[in-house]
């Protein structure tokens, strides 16, 4: 079965970004939200996105016309039921992904695929909300998704391997490079990329180095475009927490354990960028201050 028709429930960050790429790549897109404003929040970025494109001469004045109008917006869950792929990008919280496809188990015929945008909980766990579990897999994108060329595509012990095939290829039409991941919790990315950010809040606990040559440390020495601290600010420390505590969870391995740290930073609100200060401080965006935790 071929898809062409997609629905995304969640309309957020991640959520407007797979529904912008997935209408850029011809898709029929419907993505919904639980309020009008939060759906004219998704949609009006979308729309930003896309005229910078047009301006900068990536994309054609017709180009971007067709992409919108290919793209629609609802409060309606309903409106997903014709959707032959309906991909999650919702809360991280597993009770509210369950409930979303048990809901979405009853109104979605039988052929319609389902994709978890999930970070680090398990496809299977999720996936035991409904009674398809061999036509449920995970699609875990990255952050900017317009931007990012990767996508993760992963498999479950049920997963039917020709529905398998079916979203891989889903997303190379996308444009993405996608990786094939089998359903072990923080899949490639995350298994490999939140230890390594865990080891380096552990050198400046440890009073290994200082912020700013932790980070030169890797940048210049490994040639990584940004520093480890730098990198969780942009995820957010109170993301890292979350994952690492489902990682320790799930493994009981130390290096997956949240550092004292950050759990300290997160508990007074340092999140990072997002907060305005986390390993550094973004009073001026352009030029962020490390600050003194230690």
């Amino acid at each position: 079965m071929a898809i062409e028709k997609v629905g995304i429930v969640g309309c957020g960050l991640m959520g407007s970004g797979i529904a912008q790429v997935s209408a850029a790549a011809g898709f029929s897109t419907v993505v919904r939200e639980v309020s009008p404003e939060l759906v004219d929040k998704g949609l009006a970025g979308i729309e930003k996105n896309l005229a910078r494109l047009v301006q900068k001469g990536t994309l054609s004045d017709q180009q971007g016309r067709e992409i919108r109008g290919r793209l629609k917006g609802t409060t309606v869950l309903e409106d997903l039921k014709n959707a032959d792929l309906v991909i999650e990008a919702i809360v991280e919280q597993l009770p509210a992904k369950r409930e979303l496809f048990g809901a979405l188990d009853r109104l979605c015929p039988e052929k319609t695929i389902f994709a978890s945008n999930t970070s680090s909980l398990t496809i299977t766990e999720i996936s035991t909300a409904t009674r398809r579990p061999q036509r449920f897999v995970g699609l875990h994108f990255f952050n900017p998704v317009p931007v990012m060329k990767l996508v993760e595509v992963v498999k479950t012990i049920a997963t039917d391997p020709a529905v398998y095939e079916e979203v891989v290829a889903f997303g190379t039409r996308l444009g993405k490079t996608a990786v094939r991941a089998n359903d072990s919790t923080g899949f490639i990315v995350n298994r490999l990329l939140v230890p390594y950010l865990l080891d380096a809040i552990r050198a400046l606990e440890e009073g290994v180095g200082s912020v700013e040559d932790i980070d030169k440390g890797m940048q210049l020495g490994c040639n990584h475009p940004m520093g480890p601290l730098t990198l969780t600010d942009f995820v957010g420390l109170d993301t890292t927490c979350y994952i690492a505590n489902i990682m320790f969870e799930e493994f009981k391995e130390k290096r997956f354990a949240p550092p004292p740290l950050l759990k300290r930073m997160v508990q007074a609100g340092l999140y990072g960028r997002k907060s305005g200060r986390g390993f550094y401080d973004y009073t001026d965006p352009k030029n962020p201050r490390s600050i003194k935790l230690m």
